[in-house]
């Protein structure tokens, strides 16, 4: 596999000294590198040692089973968290010290603070000791200033690393897990769980280290400020307080809920992802249905109830937001309207005193300790699925390794899909295993592989096994590594290996040979192409037993001999085979022949884009209006400035208030709190409905767009990329990005009010506060945009994470038969390194900017001082009060601000899917007659077909037609353009040239109105996860009875019938409990319901067996009579039958005429493909196809054409 990163450069962290560590100065060069030009990924550090994916998801994982061990033998349930709490205790109970230093710092500032306003009340100018006292506390308010903020970024780093090493360990185990899930478990995940897992359930970790010291330092603190004010003003502090205490189990009862929410809107997310997943996965086949409509529909239909439990947890917390917001001035006016109503006389450092321990007290109990409260509740949900996938059953494995002397395998199996079934092979025997499609052929192979389990028998195995499956798995990366597989390069043997696996041709033709990078699911290779990649990593393992799961079936008959004699039987001849195949005419080179029946019934990979610069406005405004109109976001902007306006004059009042104290007054403050109030939740309420709306809107957007993208889009992009916008960035955008958001808007605004009051009441705090302001806004440009890069790094970084996760599930089977388990984790991990090593964040920046804000602090305290003779100890109060909270304001402020930049680039990706490229439209103002096409003639007019821009042609020129009731066969080498003619026929890109379908330009109509008048049996027959009827009939034109006719028409009646609800059965991911051959018979039925003109079939037959063939076959005669039918197809025998034979070789057409004509000349590649089926067989296929002509009556043709009352048209591509 390619390596991931060549040469990462050496983390400076690793040998800063401690005062680096402290202010984070080994930042500075990649801060000095993203304010010149664009970070790249070279740039980035190494992760540190301790960080590493692989120790710390071993680290875990040995808990875990230890966990695991336990409680086997108590005969409990594991715990997760408990495997959780014993690995990292020790390292997280440290980071509780530095908050418990930092909530004590802060409840210190107050009282300095007090004694400060005491020497205004009391001026004396002669008394100079007072003056000194006095600097002494200024200087104590600045310097705690300084601690706070060095302490609060280094606990922030800290935590927030310590939520990332659990999420990393927690995702090797995953990752782990999934490669080792049984058939059994399989079935109770899908991959969209398991994505979702990576991607949403683990990021709760990181939320919840950051919270959860809150707990306890809350309920410590709160005890604290209740002793510190009964000193200042007596029992009256305990109304306050009240109200604190009232607010925390509300906020307890609110986390409940938002762990009910979450359970319910992490299963919706689930499907979501799924079904996104086979979207990407089957967007060909959805395109040439034209069943777009019906997927948009199911998507939003669980999009939907998703979104409703998103909005009931967002109006939760815009809940706790707002009580966060108005539950100081309710706590400062209840305190002090008690305290005067008792008769005490009210002074100015009593009053601030008391507003700066509440507003200390404020962030940490209203929220912080909330924040808590819902991060461990929404953790504890993801724990708990997290678990349950943890304990899916595992496959053990009994491979016993003997040496390579003793070659032979012994299998005799009991279960329901194989029934007594025995065989020995020996060393240098060939085992064929024969059977109609559903017999267990496939089956036999995966018990073989210990990945079914035997109910009783035994399967002996002595050797190494490998593994051919029948749908070719092929993972992103070069051919070569696709060959090589993890082993060494021997380039004699490698040499051989594509000579026997006829492969030499294909690597001379393409541009990069084998080095040529394979797209997601081998976008850049055809069927056969990828067959023979995947048969040639079998081979080159040098194993000491070879199970061959069809892999005659995607090629052509003369590659198809070539395989046979060159690799199965030429350089595998001396090691025991066993060959499952339809292609009877080997059978005779086989040792043994095991015949089973029936069973019971029971393109180049494109770089990930990424964004440069600043997020514009333009970005921000198109996130909101995705959610409101100009009006509403009007309303909201008024909203927030009165709440504002109302929380800032209270405390303007409240110093008066010291001063001045009248019955007024009081009804003053109160009307101001119950307007605070008001504005409050409003604003709260509504921001949060307005910002879940617009995730809503995003989605469906970018879903639309999705759709309606031209198939081009799905071939150069992984699905792990698409996969990552609609898991990780839409995750962000639903539930991260509106908290932050209305909260970073509440702070900024709280921030702006803080600088006005101060300036109101000391003018001149401006003269230095403007200069820092300058410095201020350089540094966050400075860090802001190396911050964003990485950001938008970590973004394109992950997509990987997912592609590598989907490819391995898909090549499951593969990766265990070749033991290559922990090299794909260490791939895993490689990725995950990648990424993690991206954490950086805006730390830095961050504590920069906390440095200004001691320095206005500082200088509020020094300006107070050096003013004292203006100014009163009520506005004193106010204006260092307010400084003293900007400390704690701004911190909180910068980390949001910096978040909601980031969080922005989640946004800026989810949008850039809104604006793709989009094919031609599904409708437009000229549709066909209802009734066409009625003939069914198909011309081609020199017609040019590329699957891109500027890729190469692969039809040239291409003139032909389709007669009407006419039976075409498509042949050619893999390559030659068969299945882009289909392309070209559906328009999946469009052709240069005309085609026209009965006198129609099918460049004139809709995609939809073209795509749903012909019919097609696809190559990969592809079924979707819901009901059978849905996947036979998704827009509900059928009645059951059409329905039950079609499948018995295709002897799929009786395997529905014996499904526990029939036609109402839910299907498994991917309809992964039928096989190939029985998924490729729906496929059948769909086509006779649509009751088509024109029916298509692209080597629809490839991977069936004979007699499931001749009825597919009978079928289309029967069925299709009156179409045209298009058969492209591997197996000759079932297109000899055919009216004409269209041959066609490097995109252009060769020959094109009766069969038995075109085996008259014998220079004509069609003869050649004939004779190189053998002898007995040639000779078979002439005769079958002179028999055809002679039987033949040949209606009299003007020009080619039909008369004119000859009707319908069908084409068929065949996988034969």
């Amino acid at each position: 596999m390619e390596p991931i990163r060549k040469d990462a450069k050496i983390n400076p962290a690793a040998s800063a000294n401690i005062l680096s560590q402290i202010l984070f100065c080994w930042l500075n060069p990649l801060f000095r590198i993203g304010y010149k030009r664009r970070i790249e990924e070279d740039d980035m550090f190494k992760v540190l040692p301790e960080d590493e994916s692989k120790r710390l998801g071993e680290e875990l994982q040995s808990f875990w089973d230890h966990e695991v061990q336990i409680a086997n033998k108590e005969l409990k349930t594991p715990k997760l968290t408990k495997a959780i709490v014993k690995c990292y205790w020790k390292s997280y109970a440290i980071l509780g010290i530095f908050t418990l230093i930092e909530e004590v710092i802060k409840l210190v500032q107050p009282v300095f603070l007090g004694k400060l306003i005491q020497y205004f009340e009391s001026y004396d100018p002669n008394d100079m000791g007072a003056l000194y006292e006095a600097y002494g506390y200024a200087a104590g308010v600045s310097i705690s200033s300084l601690g706070l903020a060095l302490l609060h970024h280094l606990y922030f780093y800290h935590v927030q690393r310590a939520g990332m090493k659990i999420r990393i360990a927690m995702c090797h185990m995953i990752y782990k897990k999934a490669l080792s899930l049984s058939s059994v478990a399989m079935v109770h995940t899908t991959t969209g769980q398991i994505v979702n897992l990576l991607s949403n359930d683990v990021n709760r970790f990181d939320e919840v280290t950051i919270f959860l010291h809150f707990l306890w330092v809350g309920p410590l603190q709160a005890a604290a400020v209740i002793g510190l004010l009964w000193q200042e003003i007596g029992p009256s502090c305990l109304a306050g307080m009240a109200v604190l205490i009232f607010l925390m189990p509300l906020q307890t009862l609110f986390g409940q809920l938002f762990s009910k929410f979450r359970s319910k809107t992490a299963t919706f997310t689930d499907n979501r992802i799924r079904t996104m997943n086979e979207v990407v996965s089957g967007i060909r086949i959805i395109k040439m249905y034209a069943w777009e409509k019906p997927f948009t529909a199911l998507v939003n239909d669980v999009r939907r109830k998703e979104i409703s439990k998103i909005m009931s947890s967002s109006y939760l917390r815009g809940l706790n937001m707002a009580s966060f917001f108005v539950a100081s001035k309710i706590i400062v006016f209840v305190t002090f309207t008690v305290y005067v109503l008792a008769g005490h006389p009210i002074s100015a450092s009593r009053v601030f005193v008391a507003v700066s321990l509440y507003s200390a007290v404020r962030l940490t109990v209203t929220l912080f300790f909330p924040a808590a409260i819902e991060k461990v509740s929404e953790a504890s949900v993801s724990i708990c699925r997290i678990k349950k996938f943890l304990l899916l059953d595992e496959l053990v494995k009994t491979n016993v390794m003997l040496t390579q002397k003793e070659r032979k395998e012994a299998s005799s199996l009991d279960a329901p899909t194989l029934q007594n079934v025995s065989f020995t092979v020996k060393a240098g025997q060939l085992l064929a295993v024969i059977g109609p499609v559903g017999a267990g052929k496939s089956s036999l192979l995966s018990t073989i592989l210990g990945e079914l389990p035997q109910d009783n028998g035994v399967v002996k195995v002595k050797g190494e096994l490998t593994y051919a499956s029948q749908q070719p798995w092929v993972f992103p990366g070069t051919i070569r590594s696709n060959i090589l597989f993890g082993k060494k390069l021997q380039t004699q043997r490698y040499e051989k290996v594509l000579r026997a696996c006829a492969l030499k041709r294909d690597m001379e033709l393409l541009p990069e040979g084998d080095l040529t990078l394979i797209g997601d699911r081998g976008a850049t290779l055809s069927g056969g192409q990828k067959a023979r990649v995947n048969l040639a990593r079998a081979v080159y393992q040098d194993a000491d037993i070879y199970l061959l799961d069809d892999p005659l079936s995607a090629v052509d008959a003369e590659v198809g001999r070539h395989l046979f004699e060159h690799c199965i039987c030429g350089i595998l001849k001396e090691k025991p085979r066993i060959l499952v195949t339809h292609q009877l005419q080997y059978l005779k080179a086989a040792d043994h022949i095991l015949v089973l029946k029936e069973a019971e019934p029971l393109q180049t990979v494109a770089e990930e884009s990424r964004s440069e610069g600043t997020i514009g406005i333009h970005m921000y405004l198109k996130y909101l209006r995705a959610g409101a109109n100009i009006l509403m976001l009007i309303v909201l902007v008024l909203l927030n400035l009165l709440a504002q306006v109302a929380y800032i004059l209270q405390d303007w009042w409240l110093a008066y208030w010291s001063l001045i104290l009248t019955q007024s007054f009081c009804s003053f403050a109160s009307g101001l709190t119950v307007a605070t109030i008001i504005f409050g939740f409003l604003c709260s309420l509504l921001m949060f409905n307005t910002l879940v709306c617009s995730a809503q809107t995003l989605h469906n957007r970018m879903f639309s767009c999705i759709l309606r993208t031209p198939v081009r889009f799905f071939d150069i992009n992984p699905i792990g990329r698409i996969l990552n916008r609609f898991s990780k960035d839409i995750g962000h955008v639903d539930s991260l990005m509106p908290w932050t958001f209305v909260d970073f808007i509440q702070v900024f605004l709280l921030i702006l009010g803080t600088i006005a009051v101060a300036a109101s009441v000391m003018p001149w705090i401006l003269l230095p506060v403007l200069p820092l302001l300058i410095v201020f806004l350089f540094l966050r440009r400075y860090f802001l945009q190396t911050s964003r890069d990485i950001k938008r790094l970590e973004s394109t970084t992950r997509s990987p994470v997912f592609s590598h996760l989907s490819s391995s599930l898909q090549g499951l089977w593969t990766i265990r038969a070749f033991k290559a388990e922990e090299r794909f984790q260490q791939t895993f991990d490689a990725h995950q390194d990648l990424h993690s090593g991206l954490l950086t964040n805006s730390v830095l920046f961050s504590i920069l900017h906390e440095h200004t804000a001691s320095f206005c602090s500082l200088e509020s305290n020094q300006s107070s001082l050096f003013s004292k003779l203006y100014l009163e100890a009520g506005a004193v109060g106010l204006a260092l009060s307010y400084a003293i909270a900007l400390m704690g304001t701004f911190q909180w402020g910068v980390r949001q601000s910096a978040e909601v930049e980031n969080l922005m680039t989640s946004v800026e990706r989810v949008v850039e899917y809104t604006e793709l490229e989009n094919e031609a439209p599904w409708e437009t103002q000229e549709h066909p007659p209802p009734d066409w096409p009625l003939q069914g003639l198909i011309t081609f007019d020199q017609v040019n077909f590329s699957y891109s821009p500027d890729g190469p042609v692969v039809l040239k020129n291409m003139t032909a037609m389709f007669r009407p009731r006419e039976k075409v066969g498509i042949v050619g080498r893999t390559g030659a353009g068969k299945s882009s003619l289909i392309s070209a026929l559906f328009r999946l890109a469009e052709p240069e040239g005309k085609i026209y379908v009965d006198g129609v330009l099918t460049s004139d109509i809709g995609l939809h109105d073209l795509r749903q008048k012909m019919s097609i049996i696809p190559q990969d027959p592809v079924l979707f996860t819901g009901t059978m009827r849905k996947n036979l009939d998704p827009f509900s034109q059928h009645s059951d009875e059409d329905l039950w006719n079609a499948l018995e028409e295709v002897q799929l009646k009786s395997v529905v019938e014996e499904l526990p609800s029939k036609l109402e059965t839910v299907l498994a991911e991917s309809g992964s409990n039928f096989s190939v051959g029985q998924r490729q018979l729906v496929c059948l039925a769909r086509a006779i319901l649509r009751k088509n003109r024109i029916l298509i079939i692209d080597e629809a037959t490839a991977n069936v067996d004979p007699r499931t063939d001749e009825l597919i076959q009978k079928t289309i005669r029967e069925k299709f009579q009156e179409c045209t039918v298009l058969t492209i197809a591997h197996r000759l025998n079932t297109i000899l039958d055919s009216d004409r034979i269209l041959v066609l070789d490097a995109g252009r057409i060769h020959e094109y005429d009766e069969p038995y004509v075109l085996l008259q000349n014998q220079d004509g590649i069609f003869y050649k493909m004939v004779q190189q089926t053998g002898k007995a067989e040639a000779a078979s296929l002439i005769q079958q196809a002179k028999q055809a002509y002679m039987n033949r009556s040949r209606p009299n043709l003007t020009n080619g054409l039909p008369p004119s009352n000859v009707s319908n048209l069908v084409i068929f591509e065949t996988a034969l």
